[in-house]
C-alpha cells in the first residue's frame, strides 16, 4: 500500500478563509485530545459568518467523538506536508450500534447536511440543492470496536466532492453512505463496504476517478440506482466488486479498471430484464477473477476464460445496432485471456503545478471586493507568472482575461472565488461577435481550477470562457454562474423567478440574451471535471465547435438553457462522462438538450436526460443528429416525474428516424452511408383518425362503443363517435381533466385538478388542500404541492355543462357493490414501492351516481395519464411507471387490488386486455403479449402512443391516443 500524498502541501494565504489553528480554536491536533468541537466550530463559524467558505485544516491528527455536520457549500482542505488525519479510537461511544432510525442504519463521522443542525431538530441531510460542499486532502481512520461507524455521509449534489482522501475503514461498516456528485483519487481500505449507496439526491449519475479499494468484507460497492461511472478503479481482495442490492436497478459504466483477487461474483446484476438495468465495463483488466458476473434472477453467470483476461466489452441491457436497429435486451462479451498482467492504467488528470510557484493574487494588488475593477491587475500578474492563486473573493473585470500559453488559475472554492462582470459591462455589451471573459490560447497547456465565472445578466456579447488549449489542458470546478445555483453571503434566499414562474426575478434581465458559457473551439480539448452550466441568460451551456482535439467530459451538469444546453458542431474523438441535463418549466419549455451536427468519433456514457416535475408540456426528442458517424452512447436515461417527458431520446435529421426507447444500454450511430435498409412495418393496420391535439392520453368508452379522450393541458374532452366515424369536442371546461371513464349509465366521470382561487373560503375558512399522506414513496408529490387537489364530477357527455355533477367521497367499506373499480393505469413510484402501494386498501372512494362505479382515492389520481377498469374476479393490468414495466394483479369483490405479480418489463402509461386473456401494451411502439408474458405481436405506430383502449363494435377495434393524434388498428 503506497502512503498518501499531500495534494495540498503549503498553507495559502486567505483572508476570508477559516483556519483550524491553535491561534483561533481550542485544538490540539495530537490525536489524543477530542477535537470535535474545535472541528464543528470552525465550521460553522465559516457557516454563520459567509454563508460559503473553506476551513483550512493543517497537517496533524485529530481525534474525534461524535458526529461532525458539514452544511452547505463549505469545504473541508488540509494542508501540509503530510495529510490531517481524522481518527475515530477505539470503541468510541455511539459508534457500535446500528441506529435503526438511520436511512443507512449506521453513525457518521462526518455527515455533509443542507444546514447546521439545531438542537432538538431533525438533521436535514444534504439534498439536491446542496451545492459546493467538500472534504480534500484529509485522511480519515476508523479503529476496531466501531462497527456501526461510516466515515462519511455525502448525499450532496453538484460542485460537491470527496478528492485525495484515504479511508481506512478497519472493522466498521463503511467509507461513504449515500453518494452524490462525484470522488476522485479517494482510497478504501478494510470495512463491510466501501460504499454502500441509494441513488444520488438529483438522481443524476455518480463519477468516480481514480479510485482504490482493498479488503472489504462484503463488497467494495453496495448500490441502489447510482448511476456508477467510473474510470480507472482498482479493487484488490474483495469478495464483490459491485453488488446491486435485489429488486433495482443500476446504470454502471466501467472503464481502464483492475479487479485482482475477488472471490466471489465481481458483479451482481439485478433486474436484469428490466430496461433500467444498463451494464457496460470496457477496457478492464482482471486477475484472480474466476466470475465476471452473476444474475440474480436467471442465475445466468459470466466465467473466467483463463486466470488473467481482459474484459473488452460486457454489455447488457437494451441494445441497439444502429439507430433503426430493433431496440432489444441483449448480453454482449468480449473477454480475451492474457499471458502477461499489465500495469494500472496511469490517470489523464494533470497535476497541479508545486504550491510553492503559486502567486497570491491578492499579494500583487488584487482587492476582490466585487466593485473594485481588478481587471489590470489579473492581466499583468498573468503576463508575468504561471500559476495564479486567486484566495476567496468576487474580482470584478471588464476586458477578457487572456491566459499565456502555460497559465494556470487556481480558486478552491466556485461560490466563493469568482470572476465577475457587472452588468452593461460596455466592451461585453451591444451588437457584436462573442467576447470572452476568459480565454485559453490554442494548444495551450493550461488549468482552470475551482473558480466562478459569472457574465451577469446584461451583456449581450458575452462567453464565459473561451476555451482553445489543447489536450493535455484541464478545467475542474468551474462554476458559470448565473442564476441557479447563486448564494448570498448573508444567508438569505436569492430569488429566481418572478413571482408566477414565467420569467427573471429581475424584469430588465433576459433569458438567452448571451453566448455560450463553455465555448470550446477552434482545435480546443483536454479534460473538463466537475463542471456546473446553468445560467438561463446563456444561449447554450456548452458549445463545442470545429475541434478533432482529444475531449474528455467527467461529470458536467448542465441545466436551464432556452433552446440549447449543449451543441457539438464538426467535432471529432471527444468521451463525455456523466453528462446530465435538467430542464425547467419557467425557460426550458422549448429547450433541446443534446444537438450534435457533423460530428464523428464521441462516445457518450452514463448520459442522463431530466424535465422537471413542473414542466407539462411535451418535448419531441433527447438528441438531435445532422450528418454524424461513429457516435456512440452507453447507459441513457430519459425521465421525468410528469406525463409530458421527451418523447423520443434520439432524432436524426439525415435519415428522418426516430430512435423511441427512453432507457438504452448501447446504441451506436454509424452513419448514414452505413445504415441498413429499414424493414417494412405494419403502419398498414394503423388508421389516422384526427390530429392537430398536443398531447392526448386517457381514454374511456360507454356502452355504444364510443371514444373519449383527453388533452389534458389544453383542458379539452373530445369524443369519437364509432357509428358515425365523426370527432366532437364535448367540453373545455377550465378545471384540467386528468383522467376520464364511464359508468355503468354511460355518464362521463372526470378526474379533475382542481387549484382554488388565492383566499377563497368555505363556510368562513380558509380552502386548504394539504398533501395527500399517500405519497410516500414517491417524490412527486412532495414536490409538487402546489396546493391543488383531486375533484371528481360527472356529466351528460350530450349536454356536459348543464349536467355536471360533483361526486362525493364515500368509505370503501360502506360500498354495497362494485361493477367495477376505476383505478390509474400508471403510477410513479421512486422508491420502488409500486407492488406494495398498489395492494394498499384505500380507506375512500368517490361514487358515481350509477351506485356501483367507484374510483378508488389515492394521491396517484393527480398524476395518472389513464384510468383503467378492474372487474372483481377479472384480472388488471397497470404500469410500474418508474420501473417502465406492466403488474398483473387479481380485482376482489370489494374492489381492492391484490396479489400483484411482474408481468413483463415494458410498460409506459397504460395496458389492455384483450377479451381472449392477451394484453396490449404501449412502449415507444405497441407490444402484444400473451397470458405468459411472451410477446406475439408489435406494431410500429407513426407517433409514440401513450394510451390504448378496445372499442367500437364487439370491442374489436384498437385506439391508440398517440401525441397529436388518434389512431385506430383494425385486425
Amino acid at each position: 500500500m503506497n502512503i498518501s500524498q499531500s495534494f495540498f502541501s503549503d498553507r495559502v494565504e486567505d483572508t476570508q478563509a477559516i483556519y483550524l489553528t491553535k491561534e483561533f480554536f481550542d485544538v490540539k491536533g495530537d490525536g489524543i485530545a477530542d477535537d470535535t468541537f474545535a472541528i464543528q466550530s470552525a465550521i460553522n463559524k465559516v457557516k454563520e459568518t459567509m454563508n460559503y467558505g473553506i476551513v483550512f485544516i493543517p497537517e496533524g491528527e485529530y481525534r474525534i467523538s461524535k458526529t461532525i455536520y458539514i452544511p452547505k457549500a463549505v469545504r473541508l482542505i488540509g494542508y501540509g506536508k503530510k495529510r490531517p488525519l481524522i481518527i475515530l479510537r477505539e470503541n468510541t461511544p455511539g459508534f457500535q450500534d446500528e441506529n435503526i432510525t438511520d436511512k443507512g442504519r449506521a453513525n457518521y463521522m462526518f455527515w455533509f447536511t443542507d444546514s447546521i443542525p439545531k438542537p432538538g431538530e431533525p438533521v436535514k441531510d444534504a439534498n439536491p440543492g446542496t451545492f459546493y460542499s467538500a472534504l480534500s486532502n484529509v485522511d480519515i481512520r476508523i479503529e476496531d470496536g466501531n462497527p456501526a461507524a461510516v466515515a462519511l455521509r455525502t448525499h450532496f449534489a453538484q460542485h460537491s466532492f470527496i478528492a485525495h482522501v484515504d479511508i481506512h475503514i478497519g472493522n466498521g461498516k463503511a467509507g461513504i453512505f449515500d453518494v452524490g456528485n462525484e470522488i476522485e483519487d479517494v482510497r478504501f481500505f478494510g470495512g463491510n463496504y466501501g460504499i454502500y449507496t441509494n441513488k444520488t439526491s438529483p438522481g443524476w449519475p455518480f463519477m468516480m476517478v481514480d479510485t482504490y479499494f482493498e479488503g472489504q468484507k462484503k463488497a467494495a460497492i453496495q448500490t441502489k440506482e447510482a448511476g456508477l461511472t467510473i474510470t480507472r478503479m482498482v479493487i484488490r481482495d474483495v469478495p464483490t466488486v459491485i453488488e446491486t442490492v435485489d429488486g433495482y436497478f443500476e446504470k454502471l459504466f466501467i472503464e481502464d479498471s483492475h479487479f485482482e483477487k475477488v472471490t466471489g461474483p465481481a458483479i451482481i446484476i439485478s433486474n436484469e430484464q428490466n430496461s433500467f438495468t444498463q451494464i457496460n465495463i470496457q477496457n478492464t483488466y482482471c486477475r484472480e477473477v474466476p466470475m465476471l458476473a452473476s444474475f440474480r434472477q436467471s442465475g445466468k453467470q459470466i466465467n473466467a476464460p483463463s486466470e488473467m483476461y481482459k474484459v473488452s466489452q460486457l454489455t447488457h441491457g437494451v441494445y441497439m445496432e444502429d439507430i433503426d436497429s430493433p431496440a432489444m435486451i441483449q448480453t454482449i462479451q468480449e473477454l480475451l485471456p492474457l499471458n502477461s498482467y499489465p500495469p494500472c492504467i496511469k490517470t489523464n488528470i494533470p497535476t497541479l503545478p508545486a504550491m510553492s510557484k503559486w502567486i497570491n493574487l491578492k499579494s500583487l494588488g488584487a482587492v476582490g471586493d466585487g466593485i473594485t475593477d481588478d481587471t489590470k491587475v489579473i492581466q499583468q500578474a498573468i503576463d508575468i507568472y504561471k500559476t495564479i492563486y486567486l484566495p476567496q473573493g468576487m474580482y470584478r473585470v471588464s476586458d477578457t482575461i487572456r491566459l499565456k500559453e502555460d497559465s494556470v488559475l487556481i480558486g478552491l472554492n466556485p461560490i466563493s472565488t469568482q470572476l465577475v462582470l457587472h452588468d452593461n459591462t460596455e466592451t461585453f455589451s451591444g451588437f457584436g461577435p462573442p467576447k470572452p471573459l476568459v480565454e485559453a490560447p490554442r494548444d495551450g497547456t493550461n488549468i482552470l481550477y475551482g473558480i466562478g465565472l459569472d457574465t451577469g445578466g446584461r451583456n449581450t456579447r458575452a462567453v464565459g470562457c473561451k476555451w482553445m488549449a489543447g489536450k493535455d489542458s484541464y478545467m475542474n470546478d468551474v462554476k458559470f454562474l448565473g442564476g441557479h445555483g447563486a448564494m448570498s453571503k448573508d444567508g438569505s434566499e436569492v430569488p429566481l423567478y418572478n413571482a408566477d414562474r414565467t420569467a427573471d426575478y429581475n424584469i430588465d434581465r433576459r433569458w438567452d440574451s448571451q453566448y455560450w458559457s463553455l465555448w470550446v473551439t477552434d482545435g480546443g480539448g483536454g479534460v473538463f471535471k466537475d463542471i456546473w452550466t446553468a445560467s438561463p441568460y446563456a444561449s447554450a451551456g456548452m458549445y463545442v465547435s470545429n475541434t478533432d482535439t482529444p475531449g474528455i467530459i467527467y461529470a458536467m451538469s448542465v441545466e436551464h438553457h432556452v433552446r440549447n444546453e449543449v451543441k457539438f458542431k464538426n467535432v471529432s474523438n471527444w468521451h463525455v462522462l456523466a453528462l446530465q441535463f435538467e430542464e425547467e418549466a419557467a425557460e426550458s419549455t422549448d429547450c433541446l438538450p443534446l444537438e450534435l451536427i457533423d460530428c464523428s468519433n464521441i462516445l457518450f456514457a452514463n448520459l442522463y436526460f431530466f424535465r422537471t416535475i413542473w414542466l407539462d408540456t411535451p418535448y419531441p426528442h433527447a438528441i438531435k443528429t445532422w450528418d454524424c458517424n461513429n457516435i456512440e452512447l452507453l447507459n441513457t436515461h430519459n425521465f421525468t416525474q410528469v406525463k409530458y417527458t421527451i418523447d423520443n431520446l434520439l432524432y436524426d435529421v439525415t435519415t428522418d428516424t426516430e430512435v423511441r426507447p427512453w432507457q438504452i444500454s448501447r446504441l451506436k450511430l454509424l452513419g448514414a452511408d452505413n445504415r441498413r435498409s429499414k424493414t417494412i412495418s405494419k403502419v398498414e393496420k394503423v388508421h389516422k383518425l384526427a390530429g392537430g391535439f398536443e398531447f392526448i392520453d386517457s381514454m374511456c368508452k360507454d356502452s355504444k362503443g364510443n371514444v373519449f379522450f383527453v388533452d389534458s393541458r389544453m383542458k379539452r374532452i373530445y369524443k369519437w363517435s364509432d357509428e358515425h366515424k365523426r370527432l366532437t369536442l364535448i367540453t373545455d371546461i377550465h378545471h384540467r381533466p386528468r383522467s376520464i371513464a364511464c359508468d355503468e349509465d354511460d355518464r362521463l366521470l372526470v378526474v379533475a385538478e382542481y387549484s382554488p382561487s388565492k383566499g377563497a373560503t368555505i363556510e368562513g375558512k380558509p380552502e386548504v388542500y394539504p398533501k395527500e399522506e399517500d405519497a410516500k414513496g414517491s417524490s412527486y408529490s412532495f414536490w409538487y404541492n402546489t396546493g391543488s387537489t383531486i375533484k371528481v364530477y360527472s356529466i351528460d357527455p350530450n349536454r356536459p355543462e348543464e349536467s355536471m355533477q360533483i361526486l362525493d367521497k364515500v368509505p370503501m367499506k360502506s360500498v354495497q357493490r362494485v361493477s367495477k373499480a376505476l383505478y390509474p393505469a400508471n403510477r410513479w413510484r421512486d422508491s420502488g414501492d409500486f407492488l406494495s402501494v398498489s395492494v394498499e386498501e384505500p380507506k375512500e372512494c368517490f361514487m358515481a351516481k350509477d351506485g356501483v362505479t367507484i374510483i378508488p382515492v389515492t394521491s396517484d389520481l393527480m398524476r395518472a395519464c389513464c384510468l383503467l377498469e378492474a372487474f372483481p374476479g377479472q384480472p388488471f393490468y397497470a404500469v410500474d411507471e418508474y420501473y417502465k414495466r406492466t403488474v398483473r394483479f387479481e380485482v376482489t369483490t370489494k374492489g381492492y387490488l391484490e396479489e400483484p405479480q411482474i408481468f413483463v418489463e415494458k410498460g409506459e402509461y397504460t395496458a389492455v386486455n384483450k377479451p381472449n386473456g392477451d394484453v396490449i401494451v404501449p412502449d415507444g411502439d405497441v407490444y402484444v403479449f400473451n397470458t405468459k408474458g411472451e410477446l406475439i405481436d408489435n406494431m410500429e405506430i407513426p407517433e409514440r402512443p401513450a394510451c390504448v383502449l378496445l372499442a367500437g363494435k364487439d370491442n374489436s377495434t384498437l385506439y391508440i391516443t398517440a401525441r397529436s393524434s388518434l389512431y385506430m388498428v383494425l385486425d
